[in-house]
């Protein structure tokens, strides 16, 4: 990824000349670390000469090497200038990028915790390289993490890094945008610390008081249309691992997901992007880019208060207007999130989503039905071994009417009436909002002509082999259900 803008250079090769060039610009980099026979400019423009030629690793095996790679990192960590290091960088970054064979090189040499040293810069430039270089030795690598923690100061100047952005994006508006590569070396951290905290868990308290930063980050942000976007996404991304709730670190005497000014604050924002989310995407990128999302909304709703617990159930379940007709039928993001719970092409999403509203409903089976209907719960229940209770199954039976068992009454009322209002259990609608049936009454003759075409065409399903079934008309006969017809 380009930092900034290259230098003016001749013409991109490839072939046998692009394998010279790179050999020739190699060699002039290292007599120049034996004899530093280049002037800074001089040294700082071959370097971006060999950067248009690390966009790709055809043709530039001369980089690729133990040689190359020792010949990049000299250049980047033990020269006195910073212009000089940071070309090299670019270089080194983007090698490590397209051949991850290279990563273990640069592990080897030993210039890993010079990265991370790098990092206590107050630069976006070599945060952004930083970060970049340690995201890429998280995979294909034996990196030891440990020695960069406890040596280095890696999550110190991850935070430290984080608080300056809370800073630079709390100040920014329309007439003082944030810079673009300020936003692409957020990433860089944010992506980093992601990877930390997903493959070194026992770390991840280190980093909780970068919540309180990510969190002003995110509330200051622009979210891009459709939202779920970088930085965004990294944002909600690097959330997941912390430890939301503060208890080994304890860090905060309020914990910054629940302000004081407004303990709904960040729910609210979340349930915000999700709502933009589900509007915008198809199911099958939700599926990708909404769990992470809603795996944070979840998580989050677990440890809240109940005065947020209950906002974001009013914001995520279906509210009682909804009950005008079937649940899951109209554009409200309650509606979004029903048709997701069952989606076939999200299975991801789905269990989040289902799990979500089964936990706003208590984790009980029944109120999980009630707040939902039975056509949205019934997957979710089945696959999880979770049955619906005996008696709250024969309520809806006899449609809410129980005159003897009052336990059975109970649940019958608590699946079939809302508010006083009788509602259907399996479509979550309100029974005096279904529709009235318009079909016309079969006649007698139309009845008969009817179980006569059943007939036939069971009996042809049965003189074709294929399958062996009873014929349901002659069964009826059998059992005195139907009357000959004279």
């Amino acid at each position: 990824m380009a930092l900034s803008p290259p230098l003016p250079v001749g013409p991109v090769l490839s072939g046998a000349e692009k394998l010279d060039e790179v050999t020739r610009l190699m060699n002039v980099l290292e007599v120049d670390l034996k004899e530093k026979n280049l002037l800074p400019p001089k040294r700082n423009a071959t370097l971006e000469e060999l950067k248009v030629h690390t966009r790709s690793i055809d043709d530039a095996d001369p980089m690729l090497t133990e040689r190359g790679i020792s010949i990049l990192c000299q250049h980047s960590f033990k020269g006195n200038s910073l212009i000089t290091a940071r070309g090299a960088l670019k270089c080194l970054a983007n090698v490590m990028l397209l051949d991850p064979s290279t990563r273990q090189i640069f592990v080897d040499l030993g210039y890993a915790p010079k990265a991370a040293e790098r990092l206590k810069n107050d630069n976006r430039d070599d945060e952004f390289l930083g970060s970049r270089l340690l995201f890429l030795t998280t995979y294909e690598t034996n990196l030891d993490f440990e020695d960069l923690f406890e040596n280095h100061q890696l999550a110190e100047s991850i935070s430290t890094n984080l608080s300056r952005h809370a800073k630079i994006f709390s100040k920014a508006g329309p007439k003082n945008p944030v810079p673009v590569f300020t936003i692409l070396a957020l990433s860089e951290t944010l992506k980093l610390l992601f990877n930390l905290t997903q493959f070194y868990p026992h770390q991840a308290p280190t980093f909780t008081k970068s919540l309180l930063y990510i969190l002003k980050i995110l509330a200051n942000v622009k979210v891009p249309t459709p939202p779920l976007q970088p930085p965004v996404t990294y944002l909600i991304n690097s959330l997941l691992n912390l430890d939301l709730e503060d208890k080994k670190a304890r860090h905060f005497t309020q914990n910054p997901l629940f302000p004081k000014f407004d303990p709904n604050d960040n729910a609210d924002r979340l349930i915000k992007i999700l709502d933009s989310s589900v509007r915008q995407y198809k199911a099958e990128q939700l599926e990708q880019l909404a769990t992470p999302l809603a795996s944070l909304i979840r998580k989050i709703y677990d440890f809240a208060p109940d005065t947020v617990k209950f906002h974001m159930r009013f914001l995520l379940l279906p509210s009682d207007e909804e009950r005008a007709q079937p649940l899951g039928q109209s554009d409200t993001l309650s509606a979004h999130l029903l048709r997701l719970s069952t989606s076939p092409v999200a299975p991801g999403l789905r269990e989040t989503v289902s799990n979500l509203l089964f936990e706003m409903s208590d984790r009980d089976a029944t109120s999980f039905v009630r707040n939902v209907g039975y056509g949205f719960a019934s997957g979710f229940l089945l696959t999880h071994d979770l049955p619906v209770p005996e008696n709250a199954l024969e309520a809806w039976s006899t449609g809410g009417s129980h005159d003897k068992d009052p336990l059975l009454e109970d649940l019958g009322e608590k699946v079939t009436n809302i508010n006083g209002v009788e509602i259907n259990p399996v479509t979550g609608q309100r029974r005096d909002r279904e529709p009235t049936s318009t079909e016309v009454e079969m006649t007698q003759e139309e009845k008969e002509m009817e179980a006569e075409r059943l007939f036939i065409l069971f009996e042809r399903l049965r003189a074709t082999g294929v399958v062996n079934v009873e014929n349901p008309v002659t069964r009826a006969m059998q059992e005195g259900r139907l009357e000959e017809i004279e």
